[in-house]
């Protein structure tokens, strides 16, 4: 099932990648934390106006609140998404200006969970993870891989112990993409799906 799976990620999704737009470390990082509750879309509308205009750390730690809420207001969540976005950049520069391959510090940044450290640590290093967002997590319970009562913690262990770890980083995306475009959560493309013998969907 593990190589079923894998092979027809790689003929549905070959070239998968992050679909957050950022061209520095610190803008993955800030765009990942903005993405909670909400779509990747959504964050690359506000955060082209953001980068923009605030297009260094320093910019970013010196950026007027009220002006970072009017930005990311589409997104939901401003007031506290802004003053993380803020607080993230100075403490980014107190660590030298740039996001460090460390889980401990990355986690301890507002806003910022394992999901988030994940994704950044993927992309950034190439470290082999999966971050469990929504899409993931129900990728993964209709493949059976997961119970629908696990938790996101459980679900990442459950995947890690199922894939070999070095498909993880690419998988990752492939899961995010199977779960966004094919496998969504109303109206999923089960008709034309190699994988519906192996879905918990409609059993």
């Amino acid at each position: 099932m593990m190589n079923e799976i894998i092979e027809y990620l790689d003929y549905l999704i070959p070239n998968p990648r992050c679909e957050l737009n950022y061209s520095k470390d610190y803008e993955l990082l800030i765009a990942t934390m903005l993405s909670a509750q909400t779509t990747d879309k959504k964050v690359n509308s506000v955060t082209s106006v953001l980068f923009n205009r605030y297009p260094t750390l320093n910019d970013l730690a010196c950026a007027d609140f009220d002006d970072i809420i009017n930005i990311i207001r589409p997104i939901g969540t401003f007031n506290k998404k802004a003053k993380n976005v803020i607080l993230i950049a100075q403490k980014l520069l107190d660590v030298g200006g740039f996001v460090p391959n460390d889980r401990i510090f990355l986690e301890s940044l507002p806003g910022v969970g394992r999901k988030t450290t994940n994704v950044v640590l993927s992309n950034i290093y190439n470290e082999k993870l999966i971050a469990v967002d929504t899409h993931v997590a129900r990728v993964s319970v209709r493949l059976g891989i997961a119970d629908v009562a696990d938790d996101v913690l459980v679900i990442e262990k459950k995947l890690n112990d199922f894939f070999p770890k070095e498909s993880l980083g690419r998988l990752h995306h492939q899961l995010v993409l199977f779960g966004r475009y094919y496998c969504k959560s109303k109206n999923p493309s089960c008709f034309e799906c190699r994988l519906k013998k192996r879905c918990c969907l409609k059993k």
